[in-house]
């Protein structure tokens, strides 16, 4: 089992910064990806990045594609999000999850999920 806390979230104005961050405990060498997912309300979960653990290769969806950097502290066994140049649709809960995904893209693929933490871009 992998255990992971998302934490970071909060209020902020368009343009703003904001880092999120996911803690894993566990059997995390289980687990070769780790990603970051976000629920808008009414909405799909979306992806937004993920990290491959081994080689720290990444992929971006398009629409956080230059704004977001997900990044990795091996020794704290943290990964993070950072958030550049938010905008209100950025606006959703963030969720992070790891597994072995056979497409990284698909939430479904993941086996572990984290709780989620909210973040509210305001115009």
């Amino acid at each position: 089992q992998v255990q992971l806390v998302e934490s970071g979230g909060g209020l902020v104005q368009a343009g703003d910064s904001l880092t999120l961050s996911c803690a894993a405990s566990g059997r995390t060498d289980s687990t070769v990806f780790i990603s970051w997912f976000r629920q808008a309300p009414g909405k799909e979960r979306d992806f937004v990045a993920v990290m491959h653990k081994g080689g720290g290769w990444t992929y971006y969806a398009d629409s956080v594609k230059g704004r977001f950097t997900i990044s990795r502290d091996n020794a704290k066994n943290t990964v993070y999000l950072l958030m550049n140049n938010l905008k209100p649709e950025d606006t959703a809960v963030y969720y992070c999850a790891a597994g072995n995904a056979a497409n990284v893209r698909q939430g479904g693929d993941y086996d572990y999920w984290g709780q989620g933490t909210q973040v509210t871009v305001s115009s």
